[in-house]
Formats: structure tokens, sequence, C-alpha cells
């Protein structure tokens, strides 16, 4: 089976502005070492901090990075994930894509890690879900609506569950920061490799042990050109009524 892409045109939905930034929002690696502003900074995480988040709980943190002393202490973690990522998920391109294309990805993110200690901007974003208040009466309760069959699975998916919520309360807000740095003209993108090493990552960054991250997000102007996304099309992902 072949992943087939398309070259993404938000003129044929005929949408607002906000589409043509979603559709020409590649995943910038390539960037200038020049500083970005402190102010332009502020308006990503106030991106971020507009997005939606699980029960309005807003309990959110986000390391900015910017002391190039700092960043040079991060790079040496961010090569060893970075190696650790194309010796294994990294190491072959996914079923269906060109090779070619695979090729200068993998160039972008060598590139990146190579250049890593030049990054003007790094967003560590942060997430403490706050303990659940559970008491028998609404235990007893959610078994009731959920019943036997339910209320297992409930159980045995519990941790799964958990990473989800604490994620649906971040992702968002990264997502936000993403489309405001497209729209102010920065280069970024998401990654979590950071995970592999994230002990050693959050001591190096002060983060509390009882703290969460979700991502490292560099970000700079680009040292390449925007352009259109490949996406699979779109009446390949939709499902109408029912699988």
């Amino acid at each position: 089976m072949t992943m087939e892409t398309v070259q993404a045109d938000s003129s044929a939905l005929g949408g607002p502005p906000l589409f043509d930034t979603m559709s020409t929002m590649r995943a910038m690696r390539r960037l200038k070492p020049d500083a970005v502003p402190d102010e332009t900074v502020e308006q990503l995480i106030q991106a971020a901090v507009w997005g939606p988040s699980g029960g309005n709980m807003q309990c959110y943190e986000y390391v900015v990075v910017t002391d190039r002393q700092v960043m040079a202490r991060l790079a040496p973690l961010w090569k060893r994930c970075v190696d650790a990522y194309l010796a294994t998920t990294g190491k072959y391109a996914p079923a269906g894509m060109d090779e070619a294309a695979y090729g200068r990805m993998v160039a972008a993110i060598e590139h990146q890690r190579d250049h890593f200690a030049d990054t003007p901007v790094l967003i560590v974003p942060c997430y403490r879900f706050p303990e659940p208040r559970l008491d028998e009466e609404g235990l007893a309760a959610s078994a009731r609506a959920l019943g036997p069959e339910g209320t297992q699975h409930m159980m045995e998916t519990q941790t799964r569950f958990q990473a989800l919520a604490e994620g649906s309360c971040v992702y968002p807000g990264v997502q936000n920061l993403l489309l405001a740095a497209r729209g102010l003209g920065l280069a970024a993108n998401i990654t979590i490799w950071h995970l592999m090493l994230e002990r050693e990552w959050k001591r190096e960054l002060g983060i509390p042990e009882d703290m969460a991250t979700f991502a490292a997000v560099p970000v700079g102007w680009p040292a390449g050109n925007f352009g259109p996304v490949r996406r699979r099309p779109v009446a390949d992902v939709i499902h109408r009524d029912r699988w």
C-alpha cells in the first residue's frame, strides 16, 4: 500500500486566511542563528495560552530557553536523542514515502542536530495534572454509568487515558504556538525526542520532578522557504458515519 500525498491548496477550499497559514506550515528545521525579540517570543506563548485546556485548569508552564550557554549544554542531550531516533524509528522511510523526500527530511534533522547550539529559541511546554478527587460515591456512580464491561476497560486503560488527558491539555496550545510562529514568519517544529532523556533535560533546565514535559519546540527565523505541505488526500481519510 502506498501513501499518496497531495500538495495543499487552501484556495480550493475558499477558506479564511488561517487556511493559508496551515497549508504552508511545514516543519522547518533549518534556522538562522539570529535572535528572536522577546516580545515576539511572548506572542508565541500568548497564542499557546489561548489554547483550550481540559476543565479550564490551565496547569501549563512554558520553559523558554534563549541563553546560548544553556543551549550549548542542551546540545549534547539533543544529539543523543536524535541519534537514538535515527538509529531506530527514523532509520527507514515510512511505507510509501519517496526515498529522496525522506533523505531530505533526514538531512534537515541532521542539520538541526549539528547546529542545535545556535538555536535562537527553545520552548518546552510542561504540565502538572492535578490529582483527581475521588470518593466512593462518585466511583460507584461512574461504575453504574459505564457498566461492568466499560468499568473494566476503563481500569485497564487508565494509564493511556491519563496520558491522553494530559496531552489534550497541552497540545492544542502547542499547535497555536506553531500557527503563530508561521504567521509571524518564524520557523518551528514540534519534537518529543527529548523524552528519551527527559530526566536529564529536566535536571539541566531545573524543571520540578513532578512536572511533565510534552515537547521541545526549536524556533527561529527560517533559513529556507515556507511552502505547501504534502498530505494524504482528504477523501482517503474520511469515514462517514462509520468506519
